[in-house]
């Protein structure tokens, strides 16, 4: 069991947390038609839209408030509903979702009063779902906003099923967590709909944040799971939750619609691929089917195969909870050891990570603890910590700016698990150095020295 020590220093040098409102904004894209909407300074919208497109590569779609000295002193109602009502009539979305920030937070704005009155006084937009949650961006993490804005879109547009009405036995609820890249849920969505089940994925950023090429040109998200759906979701007959971030989300759910639910705290590993086999097994009434089979005996070969080169290696990882639950629990299956644990934000999976301590800090924390591992493993903000360690580093998690195909990242499942070892595995053989042949070739130069006669002393 690990123990959670927390970073006593006066400040952050080296930021490896990302904010909450950076977190519910990317839940919030995740929905169709959906414009997120950051209740703050333009600064702030500014930061995280520059992020998310150096991450995805894509157009981002936010909106901010836009407020000023004087409008954070007096109250900023006029400027959300100037936003709400310029957004609606100029984009056309189904859903608008408004994260508060910390200036917001501070000066105490009641977003919740304000969509009343907005309500109130705009009846043209009741056709217009409005989703607000609170995300100050002074405490907690982009895990943290992820979950509250999970939460918040199940208690505000579930629709609870009437008494007594029939559930839909192919029906399954996937609360998808932060952790997972957009193809990790494509690669979700194949395994689950293998077993005979039709998976509806809150939030839903395959959809939308996966680098397609859209028909025409909307400025919303295009992509994603609809308002619809999102309300369809209580007839469904269970709940998966994946990561322990989900775990509020899916309680919510249970209350709400009175469905059971599984959580699955990790995806990658043979065990963990085992584990959502048998859950998806069991849900189903089907066996596993034989393309999954074959795919498990190409991960135990890969396993096999890959071991040499991580057997006993030093590594550091600086990771959201979930995200390092996952990465951490599948390098010690292979044989690693990890030596330094940086993470974010508190949960209760922590002590579940495989390290004798998991540290709540910073990635200057991490280079600190990390001096003698083999690989660091972390965004790519970790990069000039790898290079004055003189490591590699493997990027995981965002933002990754500088390599192609972030979104498309797949570190779930067998197959998954199984491209995760070769990712790895040859970042270590790389970094093999190789012996100094220099003599070798200096003294087949000079034959003459092997030549000589032998005399005897």
């Amino acid at each position: 069991m690990a123990k959670i020590v927390t970073s006593t220093k006066s400040c952050t040098v080296n930021p490896l947390r990302m904010s909450q409102p950076l977190g519910a904004s990317l839940a919030f894209m995740g929905l169709r038609n959906c414009m997120p909407l950051l209740h703050g300074s333009q600064g702030c919208t500014s930061f995280g839209l520059v992020l998310f497109v150096r991450h995805f590569r894509e157009s981002i779609p936010m909106q901010t408030t836009a407020m000023s000295e004087v409008a954070t002193v007096l109250g900023g109602f006029d400027n959300v509903e100037q936003a709400i009502v310029n957004i609606v009539g100029r984009t056309k979305p189904d859903v608008i979702g408004i994260c508060t920030t910390g200036v917001t937070e501070i000066k105490g704005d009641d977003l919740d009063g304000f969509i009343k009155e907005v309500r109130r006084k705009h009846p043209e937009l009741a056709n217009v779902a409005l989703v607000s949650v609170s995300t100050p961006d002074f405490k907690g993490a982009l895990e943290d906003g992820f979950a509250a804005t999970v939460t918040r879109i199940v208690e505000t547009l579930v629709e609870a099923p009437a008494p007594g009405a029939a559930r839909d036995a192919v029906k399954l609820n996937v609360l998808a967590g932060s952790h997972l890249t957009p193809g990790d849920i494509d690669e979700l969505r194949d395994i689950i709909e293998a077993f005979g089940l039709q998976p509806t994925f809150l939030p839903d950023i395959s959809g939308s944040l996966d680098g397609h090429l859209p028909d025409d040109f909307t400025p919303t998200t295009h992509g994603g799971v609809s308002v619809a759906e999102v309300a369809a979701m209580g007839s469904a007959a269970h709940t998966l939750a994946l990561g322990e971030q989900m775990r509020k989300a899916a309680v919510a759910l249970e209350a709400k619609a009175g469905m059971p639910f599984t959580l699955l705290r990790r995806l990658t590993g043979l065990a963990a691929g085992d584990e959502l086999m048998a859950t998806l097994a069991q849900i189903s009434g089907r066996p596993v089917p034989a393309k999954y089979r074959r795919q498990r005996s190409q991960l135990v070969d890969a396993m096999l195969d890959g071991h040499f080169y991580f057997g006993g290696k030093q590594v550091a990882i600086g990771a959201e909870p979930d995200m390092l639950l996952n990465i951490s629990g599948f390098l010690a299956d292979m044989g690693c050891t990890v030596s330094a644990a940086v993470t974010t934000t508190t949960s209760p999976i922590l002590e579940q990570v495989p390290s004798d301590e998991v540290l709540i800090g910073d990635l200057e924390d991490l280079e600190r603890r990390g001096e003698d591992c083999d690989l660091l493993v972390t965004h790519s903000h970790g990069r000039q910590a790898a290079e004055r360690l003189g490591v590699p580093l493997f990027r995981m998690g965002l933002p990754m700016f500088d390599r192609l195909g972030a979104a498309h990242q797949v570190a779930v499942g067998y197959r998954g698990t199984r491209d995760l070892i070769f990712s790895i595995g040859n970042v270590f053989i790389a970094a093999i150095k190789e012996p100094d042949v220099s003599s070798w070739r200096d003294a087949a130069a000079r034959p003459e020295r092997f030549d000589a006669p032998i005399t005897a002393h």
